[in-house]
């Protein structure tokens, strides 16, 4: 994807941003305390933090949170779910904090978003010597049958390689760390998923697929025909047919530690 795409792409998220507060999952906690288990203290920071979904999962581990979001209407939306959290606006690129003032920067589905030519740097320069640099995505099941057929019905705008732990790992093994090249040097990246679910309907994860920012930048008429698809596949499978099901997913984890 070049520039202009994932800006268009990662720009599209305000105008969904209240079905992404409805439809998106949170953070299996265990995966955000395995990303936080070599940090010299909590200061942390949440960036590129949406609606606040990972921030809340880092209050309830008693963080100290800092969330800096770029988007007007994702960060309305944090700021009034969690009202107590120092919401600021800013970029991965820019990010408006001190120097080596945080103890981990984690970001929640969207470290694919930065230009890390430039975020990577940011990020150095914010973290403590010894911090922790971690992403963080919630993915899809497909060694589950029903998932994986679902992802073939409603195609890579909807559940792409990165979404799926078939291929998360070869997807986020090296493009999203840090090149820093200068004095800052990160130590071998670390990779780990952790079990997480979500309860959903078939209306409802159809919701979820929705809000991928594949799905948002599509033609509406195409948007539409990839959903009917993928709402009709769900209501042929036994599982998903009637009432709820629990989506079986992982929350997986890309860390790395400032030396």
């Amino acid at each position: 994807m070049d520039q202009d795409d994932r800006l268009r792409h990662s720009s599209s998220f305000g105008a969904a941003a209240a079905a992404y507060v409805q439809h998106r999952p949170d953070y299996a906690q265990a995966a955000v305390g395995w990303a936080l288990e070599h940090a010299p203290g909590l200061r942390v920071l949440d960036l590129g933090a949406g609606t606040g979904k990972l921030t809340a999962t880092l209050v309830a581990l008693d963080a100290d949170v800092v969330a800096v979001e770029p988007d007007p209407a994702m960060l309305a939306e944090l700021r009034r779910a969690l009202p107590a959290v120092r919401a600021l606006p800013g970029h991965a690129e820019a990010i408006p904090l001190p120097d080596s003032s945080i103890d981990a920067v984690l970001s929640g589905n969207a470290m694919h978003w930065f230009d890390m030519a430039v975020a990577g740097p940011e990020m150095a320069r914010v973290l403590a010597p010894g911090g922790i640099l971690a992403g963080l995505w919630n993915v899809m099941d497909n060694r589950v049958d029903w998932v994986a057929g679902l992802a073939r019905v409603s195609g890579s705008a909807a559940i792409g390689p990165r979404d799926v732990p078939t291929s998360w790992r070869t997807e986020t093994a090296n493009m999203h760390l840090p090149k820093t090249g200068g004095a800052t040097r990160f130590g071998s990246p670390e990779q780990a998923g952790f079990p997480h679910g979500q309860r959903r309907t078939a209306d409802s994860l159809v919701a979820t697929l929705a809000t991928r920012a594949g799905m948002l930048v599509m033609p509406e008429q195409v948007r539409e025909a990839t959903l009917g698809r993928s709402r009709a596949y769900l209501a042929s499978r036994p599982e998903t047919a009637d009432g709820e099901f629990t989506l079986p997913m992982l929350t997986c984890v890309l860390r790395v530690r400032r030396l």
